[in-house]
């Protein structure tokens, strides 16, 4: 069967993550992996979770947990997020949150709900690897935003977009500690974000997967509370925030949500019912019981640990690392940025690495849209305790040296 003739012409566009294929590694018992951004399992709340879904499976609730429910979310799941968005200068209602099958969805509907062929979509270099991936599928060209530098007009992004057929229709960006790079955008890198976005008249996608994993620093306001604080309304905001319980509470139940505008929730609920009508009721129902009762000593818990092997990564890339070699310091999030020496490959620098070092990072050129940034690598933390840390940074750096001197 010639299935390749059969597909959509966006078919081309859909590639593998190299996250995903690098997490089966993990499987290999003698590698020490800096690759995926995967929280501590040892970490999760499973005892709260435990009793989380005996208390929603009782008698009287089953059937509740068990049965078909409304695309929107569960109402208690939801007020409860009202609760918290208000707790970081996000004042809204009920009917301005909707519930998703992880912040992953969120961002493939977005993408569906702004996207068509030949539109643009404005984008860090680099950028979170799986919005590359859910924007892909509704044919967009890329652009490069330095929200800190300000440095392209918003005419030259409009002509641009005009001359490959379309328009600019929305940012992304990952404000706080940015997968891959761990940066944190400071408050006039926001505001002049939204400058930009007004003049284009596009829509803005915050995805705070991280913003809870705060370790050092002062909060700065989302660029969803700045545009409210704007605006004076949500309705009146051009600002769309994706939240997830992944990196807080427990990625298996795939629990997310978006935040925005009653009109941008309205349509993307007609697109969840096409979907899959709703995400499981019985995880909506435990993530509430779990966050209800153990959110706050939850994040506290999983900041320390976290921030504790951040800083062993850190002071072990300062010992090990050849000259040449430069990192970010991140205030929070799972990840330390590397740039290599000028010339290095990341994915033939994994290669090696794989074959003689036996250490997994993610190669850089995946999160940028054109594909370069070939001489910069992702590292996460937040999997890998202090013994695996040392470890494998010393490894890595002994390989970065003997590649630079070209052994």
């Amino acid at each position: 069967m010639g299935w390749d003739a059969l597909f959509a012409s966006r078919a081309d566009r859909m590639r593998a993550s190299e996250i995903r294929e690098l997490l089966k590694l993990l499987e290999q018992p003698d590698i020490i992996s800096f690759a995926g951004g995967i929280p501590d399992p040892a970490l999760f709340p499973d005892e709260a979770f435990r009793d989380a879904y005996q208390a929603v499976l009782a008698k009287d609730v089953a059937g509740v947990a068990l049965q078909y429910s409304v695309s929107e979310g569960f109402p208690p799941l939801r007020q409860w997020l009202v609760g918290q968005m208000a707790a970081i200068g996000i004042p809204c209602g009920i009917d301005n949150v909707m519930i998703t099958s992880g912040s992953q969805q969120g961002l493939d509907y977005l993408g569906k709900l702004l996207l068509s062929p030949k539109d643009t979509a404005l984008v860090t270099w680099p950028t979170y690897l799986g919005a590359l991936q859910a924007f892909n599928a509704y044919e967009p060209r890329y652009d490069r935003l330095t929200p800190g530098l300000g440095n392209v007009t918003p005419k030259a992004y409009a002509d641009a977009a005009a001359e490959a057929g379309g328009r600019v229709k929305l940012a992304y960006l990952t404000p706080d500690f940015a997968n891959p790079t761990g940066e944190t955008m400071d408050r006039a890198a926001r505001e002049r974000m939204l400058d930009l976005a007004d003049e284009l008249g596009i829509a803005v996608i915050e995805d705070s997967a991280y913003q809870a994993l705060r370790y050092d620093g002062e909060p700065v306001p989302s660029i969803l509370a700045l545009d409210i604080a704007r605006h004076g309304d949500i309705e009146k905001t051009r600002t769309i925030y994706c939240g997830s319980f992944s990196k807080t509470l427990a990625p298996g139940l795939r629990v997310g949500w978006i935040c925005a505008a009653k009109p941008v929730i309205a349509k993307l609920v007609l697109m969840k019912q096409a979907a899959d009508l709703h995400s499981p009721s019985i995880n909506q129902m435990a993530i509430h019981h779990v966050a209800e009762n153990h959110f706050p000593a939850q994040v506290a818990k999983i900041r320390a640990a976290y921030r504790h092997r951040r800083d062993r990564m850190l002071a072990e890339l300062a010992r090990h690392m050849p000259a040449g070699v430069t990192w970010s310091k991140p205030e929070g999030g799972m990840f330390v940025w590397l740039t290599l020496p000028e010339g290095m490959d990341g994915a033939e620098l994994l290669a090696r690495s794989i074959k003689t070092a036996r250490v997994a990072f993610v190669p850089g050129g995946a999160f940028h849209a054109d594909g370069t940034g070939r001489n910069t690598i992702r590292l996460s933390f937040s999997l890998a305790g202090d013994e695996a840390i040392s470890e494998g940074i010393g490894r890595l750096g002994r390989l970065i040296g003997d590649v630079t001197k070209g052994a």
